[in-house]
Formats: structure tokens, C-alpha cells, sequence
């Protein structure tokens, strides 16, 4: 059977009830855990490290999690938001799959807009969803589309959904926001995001070799997946409490993380390459950097005059202004509602729990370990998503 879409005088997309879909459908549980051992499988998984996330995301266990999440409800029935529309950067290859799997699996139908400019990673996921088995439903309710900066056809679309998804910064929220939605819609939305990195200096020091190492490791992951690029990507590595040992815990991390990079055999574009050191002067011009230091092409430090002077714009791949301060909390003022990740090494549970506290809300959406910066989870930039793809009706006998 072929589904026949149609906007109809209110724009909505209409279906047969055959093809209503259940908050937690066993149907789409089956179809993403086949799509998971897809991207779990070690071919998949060398070419592309990253989809070894998204696999796991998806895997039965993880799926079951989110489905109690949306249902666990005493006061209220939970049912399906509806129609959503998603539209996903170009920049970060898998953010589309997290957004849609959690919509998709909340009942919802989705039309997915995914970039031209998608390729890599992007193309390995669309041909594993239209390679993994799934019921008919499936194909009859998700659809992955690809156009051009077509207002017509955007419009449509967003005319027709209940809950329209926006990723890419500000000046595509805005953009997006210009053609208007059902009064009863509304819009989730991912704007500009920065996000840091802390290295506690005395804890660097109490660790041994291997856990400094495997910090660094996690730390080139966080950065160099998606070229520094990800909203959640360090921009800004912040050395906390060093004093005078702080040079040289620099540079041990510094040259583990060059030995890291040389043996995933990471590379910069020398184009980016020249774009990293016309930004690093800019910051040298402007008075923001004091120090600028080049040790390869895939590698730039720059020591900042300040932790005001962090650069909450992107550099380039493999671009790390560095900042000293004597505690966490002599962070707090610099942050504000732009910044969404801040990775640590070397804190205690208790430093890392009055940060939070001390900031309040204010900034900041999550705060997690060197190598979790990328991972995805149901709640992002301070969103639930499962209850952001569900609805609720309450019922009083």
C-alpha cells in the first residue's frame, strides 16, 4: 500500500487509522533495534566511530528506557504530539536520527528535512534505514526528504505539524520562524550553543598515566568528531586551580593529545588549517590571546588574556584557547544562557555539584565527564525530549 499525503484547507497531513502509531509502538521499538545492530556492526562502526554512539542509543535497552520515560505517568494518559517536522543542521551528521528516533518512537509521524550538503555518516544512516526490515507502517508514517530553499514547500510543512524542530543556530531558528505554524503548534529549538571544557590542574596531577591518557582520548573525541563543529564540542579549555604547575600540565596534555590525534590519524584541511591561524590572530589583534603557539597543523593553542575572552564563536578544527582561573566557581560569571556543555577531568563530585548549584539555571545544560561531551541523551539543551514529543490527557472518572 501507498500512502497519499495530502494538504488539505488547514494544511493538515491526512492518514488511514490504520497507520496510527502507539506512544512506544512495538513496531517501531523492532524497527530501531534492527537499525542499532546495523550501526553496531564493527565495518560500520570503523569507518564511522560516531555511529557506534547512535548505535547504542538505539539499542533495546536504551529504547525501553525512553518509552518509561514518556509513559511513567500516575495524573495523565500519554498519547503521541501528533505530526512533527524536523530540521536538522548540516554540520553534525547523526543529530537527525537522535531527534526523530525519540519523536518516532513517541508515536509521532515525522518528515525529516535532511541537507544537500549531508554526506559521510549521513548517507551510511539512510541507506541502513532503507536496508533494515520494518513493518509497512513504518515507510508510511517516516519520511526523510531532501529540498532546496524552498519557502513553499517549508511552509507546507510547517503548516501541517503539531511540533516543528529546529537545529542549527540562531539564524536558522529565525529563519525557519518566519513561516508560521498552526496556532496549536508550536516550535522546540536548538540554537547557537558553546560549550567548554575544565581540567582540574591538582587532579590532573593525583591521576595516574592511563587515566590521563584515556581523559585525553575522550577529550579528541569531544573535539575532533564533526570538527569542532557540534554545539557540544569544547571551544575553551579552562585550567582550574594549577598556580605555577599549571605550564606544565599544559603541556603533557598538549602533547598527548598530538600523540592521540597522530594515532587515530586525524587530519586538518590545510585550508582550515590557515582559517585556524587567521582567527588566532585575530583574538592576538584584538588583545583577547596574549600567546599564540602553532605545533601542528592540527593543533592550535592560544593562551587567552582572560576567561572573558573565551571565544564563544567556532575557530576551526582542532582550536584550543586556554584559560586559568583558581576555582570552578570563578567561572559562574562568565557563563550566561548560550552555553550548554561543560566537560570536566579531575573534579570531585562535590566541586562539580556546587558549580551546578552556584549557577542556578543561569547557564549551562549539562556537565559531563572528558568523551561524554557528543553523547546524546533524552534530555538535551535542557529539554525532556520525551515529554516534548508526547501529549497528555487527563482523565477524572
Amino acid at each position: 500500500m501507498t500512502l497519499q499525503y495530502r494538504f488539505g484547507a488547514e494544511g493538515d497531513l491526512t492518514a488511514p487509522s490504520e497507520d496510527r502509531l502507539t506512544v512506544g509502538d512495538p513496531r517501531m521499538v523492532d524497527f530501531l533495534a534492527k537499525l542499532a545492530r546495523r550501526l553496531l556492526a564493527p565495518a560500520v562502526a570503523r569507518r564511522h566511530p560516531e555511529l557506534g554512539s547512535l548505535g547504542y542509543f538505539l539499542r533495546p535497552a536504551e529504547l525501553n528506557r525512553s518509552v518509561e520515560r514518556m509513559t511513567a505517568r500516575r495524573d495523565a494518559l500519554v498519547f503521541p504530539r501528533g505530526n512533527v517536522f524536523h530540521l536538522p543542521p548540516a554540520n553534525v551528521d547523526t543529530i537527525f536520527v537522535y531527534s526523530w528516533a525519540i519523536s518516532a518512537l513517541a508515536g509521532n509521524h515525522n518528515v525529516v528535512r535532511i541537507s544537500s550538503r549531508s554526506a559521510g555518516a549521513a548517507e551510511v544512516i539512510l541507506d541502513a534505514l532503507n536496508e533494515t526490515e520494518a513493518d509497512p507502517v513504518i515507510g508510511r508514517t517516516q519520511r526523510m526528504v531532501t529540498y532546496g530553499h524552498d519557502d513553499a514547500i517549508t511552509a507546507a510543512l510547517s503548516r501541517w505539524c503539531d511540533l516543528r524542530v529546529i537545529w542549527g543556530g540562531d539564524h536558522a531558528v529565525d529563519t525557519i520562524r518566519a513561516q508560521p505554524l498552526r496556532p496549536s503548534a508550536r516550535d522546540l529549538t536548538f540554537p547557537d550553543r558553546t560549550s567548554w571544557a575544565v581540567l582540574s590542574v591538582p587532579g590532573w596531577r593525583a591521576a595516574d598515566p592511563a587515566a590521563r591518557r584515556n581523559a585525553v582520548v575522550g577529550f579528541a573525541n569531544d573535539a575532533y568528531w564533526f570538527d569542532q563543529a557540534a554545539c557540544s564540542s569544547p571551544r575553551t579549555v579552562f585550567l582550574v586551580g594549577g598556580g605555577s604547575d599549571t605550564g606544565a600540565v599544559r603541556a603533557e596534555f598538549l602533547d598527548l593529545l598530538l600523540g592521540v590525534v597522530d594515532q587515530r590519524g586525524w587530519t586538518v584541511d590545510p585550508a582550515m588549517a590557515v582559517e585556524k591561524r587567521v582567527n588566532a590572530y585575530g583574538l592576538a589583534a584584538t588583545g583577547a590571546a596574549t600567546t599564540l603557539d602553532f605545533p601542528d597543523n592540527r593543533i592550535t593553542a592560544v593562551t587567552l588574556a582572560g576567561t572573558e575572552q573565551a571565544p564563544r564563536r567556532w575557530i576551526g578544527a582542532g582550536a584550543f584557547p586556554f584559560a586559568e582561573v583558581d576555582s570552578l566557581l570563578d567561572l559562574v560569571p562568565a557563563m550566561n544562557r548560550q552555553d550548554q556543555t561543560v566537560s570536566h577531568f579531575g573534579f570531585t563530585p562535590a566541586e562539580l555539584r556546587a558549580f551546578a548549584v552556584e549557577l542556578g539555571g543561569r547557564g549551562v545544560d549539562r556537565i559531563v565527564p572528558f568523551g561524554s561531551a557528543l553523547t546524546f541523551g533524552a534530555i538535551w539543551d535542557g529539554y525532556d525530549l520525551p515529554s516534548e514529543f508526547t501529549r497528555l490527557t487527563t482523565l477524572q472518572p
